[in-house]
């Protein structure tokens, strides 16, 4: 499993979000939530979805706890923040570095790729995670739980 090393520019986003955790996953009823307002949105600055994750900090990763809590969004991305629909929040996540991971399957089935990248990959890359938001970027060739759906996990690097 090798990913690209993608340098990503500063990046506007416009969606909802919540607090959740991976035994109380709340992210089928953020994206039920925002998916039918999307088209509220009018400064798409492309036409693709992004499931993003702001975690606690390192300790994250270096104490898992399926309990322990992240902010979750279901978002777009925007040219500006000039109208931003009521009930919507903005976030930017900052230019750096992310290793971009391609994933083909079922989102459900996913756990095994994670399990590679974090265990195996990162390990032996020479990069730490960075303090920055993660996200899936879910493009035209996502199709929700069929095995031949497409999406990138962006992870933000730094070197160690």
């Amino acid at each position: 499993m090798t990913p690209r090393i993608v340098t990503l520019p500063t990046t506007f986003l416009i969606g909802q979000k919540t607090t959740t955790s991976l035994v109380s996953d709340k992210t089928r009823e953020l994206w039920q939530s925002f998916s039918p307002r999307k088209k509220e949105i009018k400064n798409l600055a492309n036409p693709n979805l992004y499931s993003v994750e702001i975690y606690p900090g390192p300790e994250y990763f270096q104490h898992f706890d399926p309990t322990m809590e992240f902010e979750k969004w279901a978002a777009v991305a925007v040219s500006d923040f000039d109208e931003i629909p009521e009930g919507m929040d903005v976030l930017t996540i900052p230019s750096g570095e992310y290793a971009v991971f391609h994933y083909r399957g079922k989102p459900s089935e996913v756990m095994e790729t994670f399990k590679c990248i974090y265990g195996e990959w990162f390990p032996t890359s020479g990069f730490t995670i960075d303090r920055r938001p993660h996200f899936a970027v879910m493009g035209s060739k996502y199709k929700g739980e069929h095995p031949d759906s497409e999406e990138d996990f962006w992870i933000p690097i730094k070197n160690t």
